[in-house]
């Protein structure tokens, strides 16, 4: 893997918008902003087991339900079913549902896509104040020609 210092991460103005990008985001795709952070890092990851999803889950809020949660709504897969006799775990991998999600927020955040706002693509449709902030945001990051 190559070392990647500060000063490149803070030069290339990848987590510039990042507050915004996660906020559309979790509206847009229906999870919340926990369950979006461990998904990259269980993509980081790669294969898993019940376990070590309990033990990286530590650090985020409390939610006991999260791993059957995340496996049904299809953010996770299992990659390979248990076997009792050879004494191995089910193991998991996040899902190509998943892979697509983050493929797009890593485009949207390094500025090679553009933050839908057209009517039939827009998700925040509510009059709320946070609401119109967000697309106000959304705009300011659009034309934001140094992403």
């Amino acid at each position: 893997m190559k070392k990647i210092k500060a000063s490149d991460l803070r030069d290339s103005k990848v987590l510039k918008h990042y507050r915004i990008v996660r906020k559309w985001i979790c509206r847009n795709y229906g999870i919340n902003d926990a369950d979006l952070e461990l998904l990259v890092f269980l993509d980081c990851q790669g294969f898993f087991s019940k376990t070590d999803f309990k033990l990286d889950t530590y650090a985020y809020s409390w939610d006991n339900n999260r791993f059957s949660r995340l496996l049904k709504e299809g953010w996770i897969v299992v990659w390979r079913h248990g076997n009792k006799k050879l004494r191995q775990g089910s193991l998991y991998k996040v899902s190509l549902k998943t892979t697509q999600l983050l493929s797009r927020m890593y485009r949207i955040l390094t500025g090679e896509e553009d933050i839908p706002t057209g009517a039939t693509q827009n998700v925040i449709k509510s009059k709320a104040y946070t609401d119109r902030m967000l697309q106000v945001a959304i705009k300011r990051i659009n034309n934001d020609k140094e992403k």
